[in-house]
């Protein structure tokens, strides 16, 4: 057995959607959170900057002794994986977004995967659509504004209306089968989300994340390297590059906070 913490990393509160999970999924193991809120989101920045401040954040964790590292940022994984796991002695596990069970789960209409920007641009992304049966069928929308809001602790349900009128304005009417939450930061205001498609959208509009797929793939690593805690009640510890007196309450708010999307 193996005591050490998990480091889970996001750029921001977005991954305590995926901790939340880990926590329930993995109930011995103890977690380190780490969000860079002092620089997020990452959404709107280079890929350079984004390396930069992906491996800053991967040697605070490593320093704090974790077993393992997750990264639970979509954008941090596009653009950073490959480096990381080169650079590191740990396991690294990543998420990506969830569009393979969305196009597998069928229907003839559009699946719309929503993302921070720099997802949506960067070459690790393009080659997992690439691998689609219909990459065509895939709609990628870049939705600039909602992380900073969320960030802001906001979720109510029409809060968000005028962020998704511009980015999707241009596409109501059409069919959805599935929308992908493709950042972590989306499965809090997923009933936003839902709301939204329902209203604008025909189709089923089934919401979709990669959160517990991400959870279960870190279980069969932790349990291939011989890693796995099976005693205890784990923890979770909160670290942030930000004002810890102000996130903390919103850290403890998020992960206490019911969280409804569809998982494949």
């Amino acid at each position: 057995m193996d005591t050490r913490p998990i480091g889970i990393f996001d750029s921001g509160m977005g991954g305590i959607s995926l901790l939340r999970d880990a926590l329930r999924m993995l109930p011995t193991e103890n977690f380190i959170y780490y969000g860079d809120n002092l620089h997020a989101p990452y959404g709107d920045k280079t890929e350079d900057e984004i390396l930069g401040l992906t491996s800053d954040a991967a040697d605070f964790l490593i320093d704090h002794g974790v077993k393992a590292l997750v990264l639970a940022c979509n954008t941090a994984t596009s653009a950073s994986i490959n480096m990381l796991r080169q650079k590191l002695d740990v396991p690294v596990v990543s998420i990506e977004p969830a569009i393979k069970p969305a196009c597998e789960a069928g229907g003839d209409g559009k699946v719309f995967m929503l993302a921070t920007v720099a997802t949506t641009m960067l070459a690790r992304y393009h080659a997992l659509q690439a691998r689609m049966p219909d990459p065509d069928r895939v709609i990628n929308v870049g939705c600039s504004g909602l992380v900073d809001r969320i960030e802001q602790g906001i979720t109510d349900d029409d809060a968000f209306d005028d962020i998704l009128d511009r980015c999707l304005s241009q596409y109501h009417g059409m069919k959805a089968d599935s929308i992908v939450l493709g950042c972590t930061h989306f499965p809090f205001i997923a009933r936003a989300i839902e709301r939204y498609f329902k209203l604008h959208f025909t189709g089923e509009c089934r919401l979709i994340d990669g959160n517990a797929a991400t959870v279960r793939q870190l279980e069969r690593v932790l349990d291939s390297s011989q890693l796995i805690n099976c005693v205890g009640e784990g923890r979770a510890e909160f670290f942030t590059s930000g004002d810890r007196d102000a996130l903390f309450p919103l850290f403890e708010r998020f992960l206490n906070a019911p969280i409804y999307y569809q998982k494949l």
